[in-house]
């Protein structure tokens, strides 16, 4: 270690969220960098050799400068922040950008593959976005959809899925159709609650403003001056595929997201979702955004996991 440690000045609020509770922060990046991280006041004090104080810089200013925008840190914000120090990376958001301010704060990218999805949510009338689990595809185009349906720019927001891994069959459940879905849906319920809240979600369904529907009750539809999530599009078959892009109309966008890895249908090759990114990628007005393990903002077991994966993919000689 440097018996002459480099001194950060920082806000308060900055050095509170580099501390983080119980320095459980200051812990996670020692042990990325191997520094020593103390907090005089003030500002942070790093000791180590000079390249690993260099990236722990990196690091800490990049959670500091998320702080100092009144933006929540918690520990896959800082897990972000050392990810993207050690690849010599940043996430920016995307220009003129709106998003809302949910429970937990502003809404932000913290990756810069969500900063160019959220880029391309703005910019493209289609966007897929493809994926392990834990990298904020569906998250960031219901934030970006629910958004848009506060700002007035559309008139509802339209999520749906396969309500069943291998098919549509709701017919046995109880209940009337939201009844039958809303299980299925509750990825979407819970990020729509963070962002609008219980209350205004209730009063925005009621008034029909926030759609749920399988993907099968979409046909024959036209669907204009609305956002679409079709969300876990891997298991919609390539007919489903089809019929529900050709449902957008006049003033209406769509964010189509999925896990090719995770197809569930009982034969694989029957996926809409990587054959409609084959066909349709390059095409004016449509975006893809591929997501990686590094993208992962959830516990930092999923990344190792989506990368144990990925690797005996790899070797199997499997493409994904």
């Amino acid at each position: 270690m440097s018996r002459t440690p480099e001194f950060i000045p920082l806000s308060d609020v900055a050095v509170r969220a580099v501390a983080g509770t119980n320095s459980r922060h200051v812990a996670l990046i020692e042990d990325a960098f191997g520094v020593l991280v103390e907090t005089p006041g003030g500002g942070v004090s790093l000791s180590g050799d000079t390249k690993a104080r260099g990236q722990a810089k990196k690091a800490v200013q990049a959670i500091a400068d998320r702080a100092d925008q009144g933006l929540e840190v918690g520990d896959a914000d800082v897990r972000v922040a050392i990810g993207q120090a050690r690849g010599g990376t940043g996430a920016r958001g995307a220009a003129g950008q709106s998003l809302p301010v949910g429970r937990r704060g502003q809404v932000a990218p913290k990756t810069p593959n969500q900063a160019r999805y959220l880029e391309a949510l703005g910019r493209c009338d289609l966007v897929f976005g493809l994926g392990p689990a834990g990298t904020g595809k569906t998250f960031l185009a219901v934030a970006h959809g629910a958004g848009m349906l506060l700002r007035g720019d559309v008139d509802r927001l339209i999520v749906s899925r396969p309500a069943v891994e291998a098919g549509e069959r709701l017919g046995f459940l109880p209940g009337d159709l939201n009844e039958k879905v809303d299980p299925y849906m509750a990825p979407v319920w819970e990020a729509l609650t963070d962002i609008l809240g219980a209350e205004q979600l209730r009063r925005r369904r009621e008034k029909g403003e926030i759609e749920v529907a399988p993907i099968a009750f979409l046909r024959g539809r036209t669907l204009s001056q609305a956002f679409v999530i079709v969300d876990e599009a891997q298991n919609a078959s390539r007919a489903q595929m089809k019929m529900v892009l050709t449902r957008l109309g006049e003033g209406s966008r769509m964010a189509v997201t999925g896990d090719p890895t995770q197809i569930d249908l009982p034969h694989p090759n029957d996926s809409g979702l990587a054959h409609a990114v084959g066909l349709l990628e390059g095409v004016k007005g449509i975006g893809v955004t591929r997501f990686e393990a590094e993208d992962v903002v959830r516990h930092p077991l999923v990344e190792r996991i989506v990368r144990a994966y990925d690797d005996d993919a790899a070797r199997r000689g499997r493409t994904v």
